[in-house]
């Protein structure tokens, strides 16, 4: 089973649709739909309260802590053998998930991330693609490693892994978080295209370049703790 873990601070406007084509498309297994809202401030939660449907396991955040906290309690409460983070602002497009699957059902990886195509028209996501090819470049210096895009929401991997990697950043430095881990521990992923739709500020992009900072700090840290391997059981 594939758990798709969807992180929600108001998206009133496109979070309806966004389950809706996460639920249509024709995945080769079984899904569940994790949806954390956290502590949405618009009409997200009534939103949510009206979806109808058993793949749909949704929680809710009192007060917001974040990105990362929100997909470290969908994480939690997902039962999946396979897990990836899909985000309600549609930038991402659902239908390609099954592309991440292909190399895993295929035998060829285990953890796979989906890289963007960040062409755009728009300042705001131009300066976000350029300040995302910085923190992978450097990433790639620090690890030695060859990736694309480091920051993309599109990464599958074993739920079990996930949750041993013990994601901390509650906010968006959770990805550099994430990948950081990853490499680490020798673990590279494989890389499929994705597409991308690149919101601007007007339409409510939450992200900044202080995030990109942050990010570069985190990969800096973890490149100096010791390598770690997956815990057993």
């Amino acid at each position: 089973m594939l758990s798709i873990l969807m992180p929600v601070y108001n998206e009133e406007r496109t979070l309806a649709a966004a389950i809706k084509r996460v639920l249509d498309v024709d995945y080769p297994c079984e899904i569940e739909l994790v949806v954390v809202d956290d502590g949405s401030r618009d009409a997200t939660a009534s939103v949510l309260g009206s979806i109808r449907d058993p793949r749909v396991n949704a929680h809710r955040h009192a007060r917001n802590r974040g990105k990362g906290a929100a997909i470290r309690t969908a994480s939690e409460a997902a039962t999946g053998d396979f897990m990836i983070v899909c985000d309600a602002d549609l930038e991402y497009a659902p239908e390609e998930i099954p592309r991440l699957l292909e190399p895993v059902l295929a035998g060829r990886a285990d953890v796979v991330f989906g890289t963007r195509a960040l062409g755009s028209h728009s300042s705001s996501s131009f300066w976000y693609a350029l300040g995302n090819r910085g923190v992978t470049t450097a990433c790639n210096v620090l690890y030695r490693t060859y990736l694309s895009d480091l920051e993309t929401c599109f990464k599958l991997m074993p739920l079990a892994l996930y949750r041993d990697l013990d994601i901390r950043e509650a906010g968006f430095g959770m990805e550099a978080e994430v990948t950081g881990k990853l490499l680490r521990r020798g673990i590279r992923p494989y890389e499929v295209t994705v597409s991308y739709h690149a919101r601007g500020r007007e339409d409510g992009k939450k992200i900044s370049w202080r995030d990109g900072v942050e990010a570069l700090w985190i990969l800096g840290k973890i490149r100096l703790r010791p390598p770690t391997t997956m815990t057993t059981a």
